[in-house]
């Protein structure tokens, strides 16, 4: 499911809000923790988790060209395109 970085809170966790209208606290993955940069604003995908609905798992995240295309082609959801 898409989100949208919110805030950054620290210790790999970062505040979303996704494309259902929750907000929810996601946890950056390892992999992703090495290898990309996460900002306030980023367009994410991430997976909820199934027995705590409030967290999710970042599992992608986009640069703001990759971002602005999809939006572009109206592939993300109106309830978070802010590109």
């Amino acid at each position: 499911m898409f989100a949208v970085a919110d805030q950054l809170v620290g210790g790999s966790r970062v505040k979303v809000v996704c494309e259902d209208g929750k907000s929810r606290m996601g946890r950056i993955r390892g992999r992703i923790k090495k290898r990309k940069w996460i900002r306030s604003g980023n367009l994410l995908i991430v997976r909820p988790w199934d027995f705590q609905d409030d967290k999710a798992d970042i599992i992608y995240c986009y640069t703001p060209t990759q971002a602005s295309n999809l939006a572009r082609r109206h592939k993300i959801p109106d309830s978070i395109n802010v590109f």
